[in-house]
């Protein structure tokens, strides 16, 4: 794809972009690094369903040679930069899904009369192959139609195309040794036997990082005019810091995550754009997947009884024990204010089970004088 600063972007050479790089190991290292289950809804219990057979696909090794992690790396990787991401789904004669296959062969996807959804793959070898839609696990990121997922790069090619062509102009000045271009002038015409000897000259005493600092002789009455700015001068720096947040505002990625630092950030800001990212990057990522999968891996009759699948994103969130035991002390009612939630709501927000019986009510709060207790929180102590 062609662009207004000159560089020509695709989705390979995009990655070649630094900034492009990080923003997208960033989301698809944050898929596929937490855990992604397949639950089973038992009465007020969630419990892991290890006896279903998308259990182990899903969550440890979804086909012979990739772990869940690389499945996940791979397909987010895709859908990051091309809005779409499809594998394959390999069932055995009773239906079960057996295995799950990246395809990244080109892939044509059109929408029935019914409204389904056909694939075309199209094989190395040139072949083409249809496919239903209930052989595909189709991810797809913002979409304008609901088929497709808009191809992000193709939307953001000016910004990457800015970036690429910021950091060849800073390439080019390095390796002349950051040196003035300009006017070589001499007294007299020069014929072409002198010209290609004086240009011959020029570039081997003059150009290149060698040369860098060497004093210059000039002959004939020789001036030099220079003609081109400085790398300061033409603010180049500059402007590939400000290609750095231009590219993470397209992937929706904190310019912080991919190590770039604001002079203005501290630690409680960089605290709280970790979160930012947490909520505002992945968590969105996590439900598009998730919802994905109930939709196109689990029947109708799966859904009913209860079957459905989660990313259990709150490890990200467990960098400070500290804050996270003081917010559910509080919340249990330490402190002398009344308690908001029971044990068995704290324990959800950590992942566990329920215990049931005295753990499902709200506790008495321990500082609040006796006779005020079951005025304030309205409920028998247990």
């Amino acid at each position: 794809m062609g662009t207004k600063s000159g560089a020509s972007v695709n989705h390979k050479n995009a990655l070649e972009v630094t900034t492009v790089l990080a923003c997208v190991r960033v989301i698809s290292e944050g898929i596929a690094q937490v855990p992604f289950k397949l639950y089973r809804q038992q009465g007020d219990k969630k419990l892991p369903a290890i006896d279903h057979p998308l259990y182990r696909v899903l969550h440890r090794k979804p086909n012979s040679w990739m772990t869940s992690f690389e499945l996940r790396e791979t397909m987010a990787i895709h859908c990051a930069l091309t809005g779409t991401a499809i594998a394959f789904v390999n069932r055995d004669i009773r239906g079960d899904i057996r295995e799950l296959i990246p395809i990244t062969a080109p892939v044509e996807i059109t929408q029935n009369d019914d409204y389904s959804l056909s694939y075309i793959v199209t094989a190395p070898n040139g072949k083409r192959h249809a496919f239903p839609q209930a052989a595909i696990w189709h991810w797809r990121g913002p979409s304008w139609d609901g088929v497709m997922g808009m191809d992000i790069i193709k939307l953001a090619r000016e910004a990457i195309g800015l970036a690429m062509a910021t950091e060849g102009s800073h390439a080019k000045m390095q390796q002349s040794g950051a040196a003035l271009a300009g006017i070589y002038s001499v007294d007299g015409k020069l014929d072409p036997t002198q010209y290609q000897q004086l240009r011959g000259w020029l570039d081997k005493e003059f150009d290149g990082i060698a040369n860098l600092g060497r004093t210059r002789l000039l002959d004939r009455n020789a001036k030099f005019y220079p003609m081109s700015m400085t790398g300061i001068d033409a603010q180049l720096l500059e402007t590939r810091k400000h290609q750095i947040e231009e590219v993470c505002r397209a992937l929706r990625v904190m310019p912080i995550m991919v190590g770039y630092y604001d002079k203005a950030a501290t630690y409680a800001s960089s605290e709280q754009m970790f979160l930012a990212h947490k909520v505002h990057t992945l968590d969105p990522w996590y439900e598009r997947i998730g919802q994905s999968a109930e939709c196109q891996l689990l029947t109708d009759k799966e859904c009913d009884d209860g079957y459905f699948v989660k990313f259990i994103g709150a490890g990200l969130m467990r960098g400070s024990h500290k804050e996270r035991f003081e917010a559910h002390a509080r919340a249990l009612g330490s402190g002398g204010s009344p308690a908001w939630m029971t044990q068995d709501e704290v324990r959800d927000l950590e992942d566990l089970n329920p215990m049931g019986g005295s753990a499902a009510v709200l506790p008495v709060t321990t500082n609040t004088p006796k006779e005020n207790q079951h005025a304030e929180l309205d409920v028998q102590p247990t």
